[in-house]
């Protein structure tokens, strides 16, 4: 494990707000990026842990067969723990259902552009991809929705950090990979975007675009101090779609995906399920809507959403996906 403390700043009397992050160039990003509202909203002076995550250094594995998400997270958890740093950001798509005992997810900051986003040098879309071409990535509800728009194409497996998987691509690895528009626009990629795929046809992942911000269960006031930087509709949406993950049992192993969108006073979520060995079957999608004001109601619609999901999955993708987590 690699660390990196900036020298420290003070507020108030106060020491600073140390922030436990990746050292990846968009966690990085996305941490200066609180700092920022820290400094600017709140009047908090903050400095940066970076750290590596074992997510982070195996690169060879599927995340399934390691671990899953939580290694991008625990590393920044015992900082959490130890007193090291106080604060931890996350793409909150990486964050587990399901926190450890003495840690919350305390805030969620406004959201980027949630979409996937379709990355070529040679094809501006999908479509004009030729047959049999290879698509990299390494996301099962990728691959499962790739491939249930076109059954031609080869996926590959591609791992890394944003930068390596560009680097990749630009080495002819691939004929295009698919990639989170997010971190593509937070880091002045967003000229490498051929086109965003729709919603509907590529669900993105639940929390996707948004940084939620973690700390420790008994930090009450640090929580109070902070709880003004979370945008409420993105928790309430993202609320929702990780509802829709908890409920069933969301891993990495399950091609899952949850999206949330405001219709006025009502919140849709669009959910998918695939098949987590056999891409190539068809996906299931679910689709429910209603009034949500707080955080029971966007529970419940996740919830729903979930049941709708299980109520058609009458060929055992859950079964399936439940085994090979058990493998």
């Amino acid at each position: 494990m690699s660390e990196r403390a900036e020298a420290p700043a003070r507020t108030a009397g106060n020491a600073a707000v140390v922030i436990a992050t990746r050292e990846s160039r968009l966690a990085l990003w996305q941490a200066e990026h609180v700092r920022g509202l820290l400094q600017t909203r709140l009047g908090l002076a903050a400095e940066l842990l970076g750290m590596t995550t074992r997510g982070d250094q195996i690169l060879d594995r599927a995340l399934s067969k390691v671990g899953g998400k939580g290694l991008f997270v625990k590393e920044l958890e015992a900082a959490l723990e130890d007193g090291r740093a106080q604060l931890a950001v996350h793409s909150l798509k990486d964050v587990p259902m399901e926190l450890p005992a003495g840690f919350v997810l305390g805030a969620v900051l406004e959201r980027e552009d949630a979409r996937d986003a379709f990355v070529s040098p040679r094809f501006e879309r999908l479509d004009a991809l030729p047959r049999g071409a290879c698509v990299g990535t390494s996301s099962l509800r990728r691959a499962a929705q790739l491939l249930s728009l076109r059954p031609d194409l080869r996926i590959e497996s591609l791992r890394g950090n944003l930068d390596t998987r560009l680097r990749k691509l630009d080495a002819g690895t691939y004929d295009a990979i698919v990639l989170a528009a997010a971190g593509l626009v937070r880091l002045g990629l967003g000229g490498r975007i051929r086109m965003c795929f729709d919603p509907g046809e590529m669900t993105p992942a639940a929390g996707q675009g948004a940084l939620g911000l973690e700390w420790r269960a008994d930090a009450a006031a640090l929580g109070a101090q902070l709880a003004p930087l979370s945008h409420r509709p993105t928790w309430l949406a993202t609320t929702a779609e990780r509802a829709v993950s908890r409920a069933l049992g969301g891993s990495c192993s399950m091609p899952l995906a949850a999206h949330a969108v405001w219709q006025g006073a009502q919140l849709q979520v669009d959910a998918m399920l695939g098949h987590p060995l056999e891409p190539g079957r068809p996906v299931l999608r679910a689709r429910r809507q209603a009034a949500v004001v707080d955080d029971a109601a966007a529970q419940a619609l996740g919830e729903g959403v979930a049941a709708a999901l299980r109520a058609a999955d009458r060929d055992g993708y859950l079964l399936a996906a439940q085994a090979l987590r058990n493998a």
